[in-house]
């Protein structure tokens, strides 16, 4: 290397993919025990430990809740050894609880980092209406038109039929009339139960056999998946949703405009960010944990917003020295 040369940066998503192994591996032994708040714990607990040995010096924007609700990274809690650098913190030690409490496909633990101030901060908006797509869907969807226009756009941009395209929902009431929608144009669907984080990263995986994700989830997921598509080249549009009057209201009265269309640079405003996840059990995105004799065996993704690096990850664990470092 010339004496010119600068060294490579710091790539933070290499250590934060400890955390969410940590978180998964915890998660995974509370799989199909039907306990959702006992897997939850668990991971939240596994999570913690290892974010303490990160140098960083880092601040919960999304977390499990409040601190009265959520002892352990709660929103705004600091995270790390205190050292630079800065950063917002999103995690969600289990994105899919219910899909890992009854031991269904599609469970991960996701963190995402990314420079102070940067990161949306959804306040009491719990829920948005969502659009994600990949690379060739990027600025040629809009989630103000009505989905047969986006999904003939995009079947434009992917050289596809509308037939061929595939749109992943989550299965809720409120969206009959998008599902309707969606098969009037005769696209197909796949309907998930929960864990609409995977969902949007899938619309940028290849190979994962989805083409966008349509409909109304958490906007703290929102802000998780926007780190990652932004390392995907994906892309990712918003617009808060509210369950009553009373809690658009109170969004109005903290300064939130319920109109505004939210895109990808609102909900993570740099290419500096970094973004890991480890399946919890096997899914279209990623492999679950297996317990072997003395092993445990982890898949996660591992992306670099700057860079647009992503790197599939499969690790082997040894339980009795993780014990010996972190505990039971």
């Amino acid at each position: 290397m010339s004496s010119e040369s600068t060294p490579p940066e710091r790539n933070l998503a290499l250590e934060l993919v400890r955390t969410t192994e940590a978180a998964a591996m915890a998660a995974a032994r509370w799989m199909g025990r039907g306990d959702k708040i006992g897997a939850d714990q668990a991971a939240v607990d596994a999570m913690r430990t290892v974010l303490d040995g990160v140098e960083m010096d880092g601040t919960v924007i999304i977390g499990e809740g409040e601190k009265d609700e959520a002892p352990m990274l709660y929103n705004g809690e600091r995270i790390g050894n205190g050292q630079p650098p800065h950063t917002d913190i999103a995690v969600d030690p289990i994105d899919g609880t219910t899909l890992a409490a009854l031991g269904r496909a599609g469970a991960i633990a996701v963190i995402a980092v990314a420079d102070r101030g940067s990161m949306y901060d959804p306040g009491p908006a719990v829920y948005m209406e969502k659009i994600a797509v990949g690379p060739e869907g990027a600025g040629i969807v809009d989630i103000r038109l009505p989905v047969e226009k986006n999904l003939s756009a995009l079947a434009k941009a992917r050289r596809k039929n509308v037939q061929d395209l595939n749109v992943m929902v989550l299965d809720r009431p409120r969206h009959a009339q998008i599902i309707t929608d969606i098969r009037s144009t005769g696209a197909r669907i796949t309907l998930i139960p929960d864990g609409d984080v995977a969902g949007a990263i899938a619309t940028a995986w290849p190979d994962s056999g989805v083409d966008m994700l349509y409909g109304i989830g958490g906007t703290p997921e929102g802000v998780i998946a926007a780190a990652a598509l932004k390392s995907m080249g994906g892309d990712l549009q918003g617009r808060l949703w509210f369950r009553s009057d009373e809690e658009r209201q109170s969004a109005v009265d903290l300064g939130y405009d319920p109109d505004r269309i939210i895109g990808l640079d609102d909900l993570v405003a740099t290419d500096n960010c970094f973004f890991a996840a480890t399946g919890i059990t096997s899914g279209e995105l990623l492999r679950g944990v297996r317990f072997g004799t003395n092993s445990i065996t982890t898949q996660s993704l591992v992306m670099r917003g700057r860079s647009g690096t992503t790197r599939l990850i499969e690790a082997t664990h040894r339980p009795s020295k993780l014990e010996a470092l972190y505990g039971s």
